[in-house]
């Protein structure tokens, strides 16, 4: 790319950020561009899409939402772009009605970048992939929200049960060293005060009455008088009695369209029409209702405007606390590598029940990009991103023989016979063979490292 095209791209390209906002939820008709959409317009606006680095961005962008990286919260990972690069990665998250996930991107780099951060609900009636390819089966059905322009933290209260797709992609022209982390918070503070999901006892979905209706709660057991605080915002939509519940009290949740629901209150302590925040004690714990034959506690309900009761556990279970995943070291990231065992496996993600994308034989080479000091994030030459357990890799520096070219050969930058020559090796030079993938060897002549093909 010529200086010419690198400026205007700098110039279209960092305008379109200006003024970002992060974007409004699901199930609205009009929304705001996200700061990756702006983005891409800017580059579609100075007819830079059509550039080999242009398309190569959006194409890179395209292919996170396809290909993810199944991982569970808590969970943090390094990586590393390329400023001649294009990249993009997707992390897909299972993530329950009631759970928070906190995302931050924490980016090291010689100059500033631009981090987009933007968060997919997937469509998982699509079929899986076949066996072999890495998950292609979930499709993003929309996109929720995005980071803003001038933050690389984003939070999602996880509204339906369902995987989502976290993308993470830079801007153009920069390189960069990127940890990912990802925490599980409940979206809602605990209802008993100085209780937490321990104490929970009895949990939702339970037969109750011989089998002739379920429980529609979870049990919180304390002491009788313990104060029931509020869960949320919100105003106190009622306060009475019942058979089931006896002291009651409701408290509308409106940010989540649902109504908390409070029983068996020894009394309570609020008034209809109430506004409340979180923490404000509504009650105390008792056994009221048809709970006069059990110990004090609180039953906690949640009913949601358009599906009735839902499980509550999420939304007041404890957080997963930091990711603690050891982080590869800094200066590994861009190394290569080769299998130094027997045989080695690449999965789909950091996980040892993960499905197999490929097997390797011993000396198979491959270039470090991201994941953790136990599984690191490869990429083989065909272009294929797995893990692989870091006690089957080393690093590719040692010489594993050494021979003489018996013509000359071109040395590549890639294993492909259509890649760039890196420099053409005269007959007679003598090379370190340091890996091998398929039918070309990774090699090193003087201070030079490439692929040749394999001689006969």
């Amino acid at each position: 790319m010529n200086r010419i095209l690198i400026n205007r791209l700098l110039l279209f390209g960092m305008s379109a950020l200006l003024g970002a906002c992060t974007s409004v939820g699901p199930g609205k008709l009009f929304r705001s561009p996200s700061p990756h959409e702006q983005y891409a317009q800017s580059l579609k606006d100075a007819k830079l899409e059509s550039t080999a680095l242009g398309t190569d961005w959006l194409a890179a962008a395209d292919r996170a939402l396809q290909d993810s990286i199944l991982v569970t919260a808590p969970y943090r990972e390094s990586g590393y772009f390329a400023a001649n690069r294009p990249f993009a990665v997707g992390y897909r998250l299972n993530g329950q009605r009631g759970d928070k996930f906190i995302i931050r991107v924490e980016v090291q780099g010689q100059q500033p970048v631009q981090v987009f951060i933007d968060i997919f609900e997937l469509d998982e009636t699509a079929s899986e992939g076949r066996s072999g390819d890495r998950r292609k089966g979930a499709s993003p059905s929309g996109r929720i929200v995005s980071a803003r322009a001038d933050t690389n933290q984003l939070e999602l209260e996880v509204r339906q049960t369902r995987a989502h797709l976290i993308r993470v992609q830079p801007e153009l022209l920069r390189s960069g060293r990127y940890t990912i982390s990802i925490t599980r918070e409940p979206v809602l503070s605990f209802p008993v005060s100085g209780r937490d999901s321990r104490q929970i006892s009895s949990y939702f979905g339970v037969p109750r009455d011989a089998g002739r209706r379920r429980h529609e709660g979870i049990d919180i057991f304390a002491p009788r008088g313990t104060p029931v605080v509020a869960a949320s915002e919100g105003y106190i939509s009622g306060v009475g009695t019942n058979n089931l519940g006896g002291n009651v009290v409701y408290l509308s949740d409106s940010k989540r369209n649902q109504t908390l629901y409070y029983a068996h209150l020894d009394s309570q302590a609020v008034q209809q029409g109430q506004r409340v925040s979180i923490g404000d004690t509504l009650g105390f714990v008792g056994n009221t209702g048809n709970a006069r034959t059990t110990g004090p506690h609180l039953h906690f309900g949640i009913y949601s405007f358009n599906a009735g009761a839902v499980d509550p556990l999420p939304f007041v279970r404890r957080g997963t606390g930091p990711a603690r995943q050891t982080l590869i070291p800094y200066e590994s990231l861009g190394d290569s590598v080769r299998v130094s065992v027997t045989r080695a496996v690449v999965r789909q993600s950091p996980n040892g029940d993960a499905p197999v994308l490929r097997e390797l034989p011993r000396s198979s080479a491959f270039t470090i990009t991201g994941g953790t000091a136990n599984w690191l994030r490869v990429e083989l030459p065909d272009a294929v991103v797995g893990y692989v357990s870091n006690t089957v890799a080393e690093p590719a520096r040692r010489s594993l023989r050494r021979y003489a070219l018996p013509a000359a050969t071109d040395l590549l930058d890639e294993a492909d016979a259509q890649a760039a020559v890196i420099e053409t090796l005269p007959a007679g030079a003598a090379v370190d063979v340091l890996g091998s993938y398929g039918s070309f060897q990774l090699v090193r002549f003087d201070r030079l490292t490439g692929w040749v093909a394999r001689t006969p």
